[in-house]
């Protein structure tokens, strides 16, 4: 199959998916997940949700490529790639949060508040798409082309931030399905335009 149709089948699954869950789902699990009472939980995941932020990898990435890049240009270029790959993810990801000033799931909680307000950046309009879970799965992508072997292991990883996004009522599911496929689709771009190896693109049906 031509990856321009993998593209549009996957992009148009996650429209389709995306309308479900605003729809019917997001409201009800943001509820469910606010109405749990749980403080070790709770702290657990207020703890694996740091992970996503992007500093945790801009800041190493950009390392790797100073103390590397003389000595050891796969780690150089592993770290270029980590730092160019999630700073895109994220602009991207914050210049979406603007255009569509999504109300959080804590304005819902407290005045009902729910949907769009176009070209916000209010903290508590900047629910779509998940920044965390983007982050996430941009760098377990990057990293699982540096350690193949870790791969699983990585973007299990890169599931838990992203719930975490959930289980702290910071998000909607439909917010998170966003972001971990605008992660994995800006970086796989990134990665068979600028980062692969010769003749070693990665299909987008093997991510």
């Amino acid at each position: 199959m031509k990856r321009p149709v993998q593209w549009s089948i996957a992009t148009s699954a996650l429209i389709l998916l995306g309308s479900l869950c605003f729809a019917y789902g997001d409201i009800p699990a943001a509820l469910w997940f606010h109405s749990l009472d749980n403080a070790a939980i709770y702290g657990l995941f207020s703890r694996i949700t740091l992970f996503g932020d992007s500093l945790c990898y801009l800041v190493p990435g950009l390392l790797l490529y100073l103390l590397f890049r003389t000595g050891k240009p796969h780690l150089a270029e592993g770290g270029r790639f980590l730092f160019v790959a999630v700073a895109v993810s994220g602009l991207a990801a914050d210049t979406i949060k603007f255009i569509a000033g999504r109300a959080r799931p804590r304005l819902y909680f407290n005045d009902h508040l729910y949907g769009f307000s176009f070209f916000r950046y209010e903290p508590a309009w900047i629910s779509f798409p998940s920044g965390h879970a983007a982050t996430a799965f941009t760098a377990a992508f990057v990293l699982s082309t540096l350690f193949p072997r870790w791969r699983i292991i990585l973007f299990g990883a890169a599931v838990l931030i992203a719930f975490s996004r959930l289980y702290l009522a910071q998000h909607y599911i439909s917010d998170v399905i966003a972001g971990s496929f605008l992660g994995i689709a800006s970086t796989l771009l990134l990665y068979n335009r600028y980062f692969k190896p010769k003749d070693h693109a990665i299909e987008p049906s093997k991510v």
